[in-house]
């Protein structure tokens, strides 16, 4: 005989259902009626925004922590220069993340003394700087206009890969 009345399914199902619609609705700001007018004008708020004193000042706090993690891999590839291929891509990386950061030709490197160990100590201490400048990106979120904290939030989770993928090629390195 089959049970009538409310299943566990039918009251999950309908549960998940009331939820999605929940979701769906507040995906909306409400401004799609007004995108068309005001559109333009909201990014040029939000760009004007990430120019004002504080968006500036951490721009240029973040391109110099860059620049310097950029000086850091300069050195160990000319140090090692075994270490050349694995470094390469995520040096590439670094010197877009610099490129995004802020406006400026000339990158402005400060040269780092290298490091007393090998090629793998060297790797890993490299690991440990794109540690400190994901903990430097993350920091900063806290007070960045919206644009510029979503690109230090790019920038961020991008070092804390290189860390990983740089503590991994440590590994592989001969000392």
């Amino acid at each position: 005989m089959r049970r009538t009345g409310t299943t566990r399914r039918g009251a999950l199902t309908a549960t998940g259902a009331i939820a999605m619609g929940a979701v769906l609705a507040g995906c909306g700001s409400g401004d799609d009626e007004s995108a068309g007018r005001e559109g333009p004008a909201r990014a040029d708020a939000r760009t004007a925004a990430d120019r004002a004193p504080a968006g500036t000042s951490l721009r240029l706090k973040a391109r110099g922590v860059s620049t310097s993690l950029l000086a850091q891999y300069e050195t160990v590839v000319r140090t090692h220069p075994a270490t050349a291929a694995g470094l390469t891509p995520l040096r590439d990386a670094v010197r877009a993340h610099i490129t995004a950061l802020g406006p400026g030709d000339a990158l402005g490197l400060v040269r780092t003394r290298p490091g007393t160990g090998g090629a793998a100590a060297a790797v890993r201490e490299l690991a440990a700087a794109e540690r400190r400048a994901a903990a430097s990106h993350t920091q900063a979120l806290v007070e960045a206009p919206p644009e510029l904290a979503r690109l230090l939030a790019s920038v961020a989770a991008a070092s804390s890969a290189h860390a990983y993928l740089l503590t991994e090629l440590a590994k592989e390195t001969k000392a």
